[in-house]
């Protein structure tokens, strides 16, 4: 395993032409837990974005129902994460890897044996717990296969595999319904069989043995959630309530409002493009270990694009605020990655991890569920601005609050 020692924050550690290039930051193992997670991400994002259509088509759920209906498996998550960090702290990473993931893979089976809406929502609800603990797990092996001078850098390209995953999933998903003609099973098999080949690719990665030795300091919250963090929590938390709002109503919004049937594959698609330019233009400053700056520039991109979203009604503006979402994003998430990381301590690594990941989910869960319940009784427009205003929030406080806390308590 990766020495555990703290890292030189000196600038002639992280400038290139002092940095030791014989740290490699793509070696097999990174390479592996890196395609691993974006399989799983894949798998999971294939089918997110037409599950109100699938919902509204074939149980005909209203869009509140369809909010509750969907907010179950984002609670699960929420739940389960706080104690997988503490799990994969004190037990065999690899170990806690593979169960969590297969589970996972097994309860893709329930939504295509789901009959009813009931019995689709108590599968849906279940598979939040083992997706919850499997990111959390995968993130912090993605640490540990890290050289430690190239760890800041490889944090933010482990975060684009879940950006990526994000993105491509659902432009995959629209071409293959119609490719399949309207038949959703067909694309939950689909994400059954990426779900496995990301659990056999895992499967191979080698990591040292670590000891079993379970915590045994009294146990306190800081176990389960870093506390030290809640500020940047917070931050996350609005965030990700605005990609929840839009990323799952976005699809229907299209084809209700704007009358496009095929325009959500091309929203992601320039979501996905904005995602690997911000990587581009992003990359050199956290090799820097400018996280700070890089957070600055993803909240602003962001924030900017879900204006756009919220008030151009016209295909121009939704997909110009597709690019601009995925900007913002690529820049946002992997910079608060490290902050997380950086602000805990080594032996706290898994905390740290679920501590963004518990943030998002909760984020993303109150944005589908708030923007089900907007949207029935006030219409999409309402819910998109509830979106921007809550994001805006965000951006407020992280250079109010967030941003100057880091500075003074990051440790390397």
């Amino acid at each position: 395993m990766i020495q555990q020692g703290r890292r030189n924050s000196g600038p002639a550690f992280f400038h290139g032409k002092y940095l030791n290039m014989t740290d490699k930051l793509w070696n097999s193992n990174y390479l592996k837990i890196w395609t691993g997670n974006f399989l799983l991400n894949f798998s999971f994002t294939l089918i997110v974005p037409l599950l109100p259509l699938y919902l509204s088509e074939t149980f005909g759920a209203s869009n509140d129902t369809i909010g509750m209906a969907l907010a179950g498996y984002t609670l699960m998550a929420l739940i389960i994460r706080p104690f997988s960090g503490y799990v994969v702290d004190n037990y065999p990473r690899k170990t806690v890897l593979l169960i969590c993931n297969f589970l996972f893979f097994l309860l893709f089976f329930g939504y295509i044996i789901a009959g009813t809406l009931t019995m689709f929502t108590i599968f849906r609800t279940l598979h939040g717990a083992p997706f919850g603990s499997t990111t959390v797990a995968a993130s912090t092996v993605a640490i540990d296969v890290l050289p430690s001078s190239r760890r800041t850098e490889g944090i933010g390209y482990y975060g684009l595999s879940n950006n990526l995953a994000t993105a491509l999933g659902p432009v995959l998903a629209i071409y293959m319904l119609q490719a399949f003609k309207g038949d959703f099973h067909a694309l939950f098999w689909l994400s059954t069989a990426f779900s496995l080949a990301g659990l056999l690719i895992d499967a191979s990665i080698k990591l040292p043995a670590r000891e079993f030795k379970p915590e045994k300091k009294v146990i306190s919250l800081d176990r389960f959630f870093l506390l030290k963090g809640w500020r940047e929590a917070l931050a996350i938390v609005t965030y990700a309530f605005s990609y929840g709002v839009i990323s799952t109503y976005v699809a229907i919004y299209g084809k209700e409002e704007l009358g496009m049937t095929g325009g959500t594959g091309i929203f992601f698609s320039l979501f996905a493009i904005g995602l690997i330019v911000s990587r581009l233009t992003g990359a050199k400053a956290l090799r820097e270990n400018r996280v700070s700056y890089n957070a600055s520039v993803g909240v602003i991109a962001s924030m900017l694009g879900y204006l756009l979203f919220a008030a151009v009604h016209n295909p121009a503006g939704y997909f110009a605020s597709a690019f601009v979402i995925g900007l913002g994003n690529g820049h946002m998430y992997p910079a608060f990655q490290n902050m997380f990381i950086n602000l805990a301590e080594n032996s706290q690594r898994g905390t740290a991890n679920s501590s963004i990941l518990t943030s998002w989910d909760a984020g993303v869960g109150l944005g589908v569920l708030c923007g089900g319940v907007i949207s029935e009784h006030a219409g999409y427009h309402s819910a998109f601005w509830a979106a921007l205003a809550v994001n805006a929030a965000g951006v407020v406080w992280y250079f109010i609050q967030t941003r100057k806390h880091f500075e003074q308590n990051k440790l390397r």
